[in-house]
């Protein structure tokens, strides 16, 4: 009796497994026919709609089904359903959850993969007449994606549109990427999205593609230089850079990108040309006119420690100019006031280089008369930077050079009480505090 129990369970179990393994071979037919059942009757056979995604997604995680274009072309298909309908759903109600993350992509993937292991034609035909379908879908959803800020979901749909046109121009069908302008400003914007997803490699091939064509335009170059840029090819950067600006010399982002480049390089000669010309092209933007101001402080300061006294008075007068322009543009600006305090009090500290050159056991009248001279300059130019810190520290309490430039000048001055008042308030910026209200007022 338990022989014959025992064989019956063996045979029971066999027969099981079989069926198991026929199993997503069939799973792809019962989708294939739920996917009939829905399209014969959307409104009265809904859950046939869920019940094909069930089956293939069952279906696909086995092998058997997997190796069958005819399991990916169902795929696609009902993924293509599926996102049709809830497009058509938003419609009439915008709040309309979809089904999925990315539906279109879901089927454009499985079109793609029914495409490329199709041997007949009618397989590649269908499969290609799918991703016809889905293409505008994946417009949409990129879209989504990227107001939503998801720009690696962005980028990978709009990926997929790019590829699908790839497939329907070799079968000579209609593409929502027909017209060169079109597909060039999608190569654009799939290379913008895999940038700001940090995808340098896959951003770097779709800014390639349009730099090969020889005719791109100025924000491909930007793109390329800074992927070229944040992957430490400061060679082909630079060369990006250069090529770009001048083919559009006009152009404002290339422009201050070659500032910025030459910030960083300390070219400070190259840069005042390259400033004046951003401020044409923005009379109004007030950090163009800080940052100029800063490179002819740099000048002046270079100028003054290679002794040639009459080319950094030029250079003051004109970082002094850009300062009080940077004011005039916004009365509220801390970071010119206190660029203003600093021209001075470093023109200051450099007279005080020049005092303590004084020979230092020479009592001649001669040395003390010069001594007293250039102490007296020396605080003449700490009364005047003293304004400006004293409006930079009205517009932020909080900010430390600003707070060290008052402690230290007061000091100088022999106000200790003063002195000892920012030094204070120093102390609470640097200790994680905050100062509640500012010691002077606009």
């Amino acid at each position: 009796m338990r022989k014959t129990v025992a064989i019956a369970l063996a045979f029971v179990f066999s027969f099981t497994l079989a069926q198991a393994q026929e199993d997503p071979v069939k799973l792809s037919k019962q989708a294939a026919r739920a996917l009939t059942s829905y399209n014969m009757d959307p409104s009265g056979s809904a859950a046939k709609l869920e019940e094909a995604r069930t089956k293939i997604d069952q279906a696909l995680q086995a092998e058997s089904a997997r190796a069958l274009v005819s399991a990916w072309q169902t795929k696609g298909e009902i993924y293509s359903t599926i996102v049709q309908r809830d497009m058509m759903m938003r419609q009439i109600n915008p709040a309309h959850p979809l089904s999925g993350d990315n539906d279109a992509l879901a089927a454009f993937e499985a079109f793609e993969k029914a495409y490329n292991m199709a041997t007949k034609k009618f397989e590649k035909s269908d499969a290609a007449k799918g991703i016809a379908e889905i293409q505008s879908y994946l417009v949409n959803m990129g879209l989504m994606k990227y107001e939503a800020q998801a720009y690696d979901k962005a980028y990978r749909s709009f990926d997929a549109l790019v590829r699908s046109h790839d497939i329907l121009s070799a079968e000579k069908m209609k593409s929502y990427l027909d017209a060169p302008e079109q597909y060039q400003n999608q190569l654009y914007v799939s290379a913008l999205c895999a940038q700001l997803a940090g995808m340098n490699n896959e951003a770097e091939r779709y800014y390639m593609r349009l730099y090969e064509k020889g005719n791109a335009q100025s924000a491909v170059y930007e793109g390329l230089y800074q992927i070229k840029t944040a992957k430490g090819d400061d060679d082909a950067a630079e060369r990006i850079l250069k090529e770009g600006r001048q083919k559009y010399p006009n152009d404002a982002g290339l422009l201050f990108a070659e500032i910025n480049l030459y910030l960083k390089k300390g070219e400070l000669d190259g840069l005042i040309a390259r400033l004046k010309q951003a401020i044409e092209q923005e009379p109004n933007n007030l950090s163009l006119y800080i940052t100029l101001g800063s490179v002819y402080d740099n000048l002046y300061q270079r100028e003054i420690q290679a002794k040639n006294g009459d080319k950094a008075a030029e250079n003051f007068a004109e970082a002094k100019k850009y300062y009080e322009k940077a004011i005039e543009i916004d009365p509220r600006s801390g970071d010119a006031y206190y660029s203003l305090g600093a021209l001075y009090y470093n023109k200051a500290a450099a007279r005080t280089q020049d005092l303590n050159a004084l020979p230092q056991d020479d009592y001649s009248a001669a040395t003390i008369k010069k001594y007293q001279q250039i102490q007296k300059e020396i605080m003449a130019l700490f009364d005047q930077a003293l304004p400006y810190f004293q409006k930079s520290e009205a517009l932020n309490p909080n900010d430390t050079n600003t707070l060290i430039a008052l402690s230290e000048i007061y000091a100088r001055k022999d106000d200790l009480e003063m002195a000892n008042e920012f030094k204070k308030r120093l102390d609470t910026v640097r200790s994680g505090g905050k100062n509640a209200q500012p010691y002077f007022k606009m």
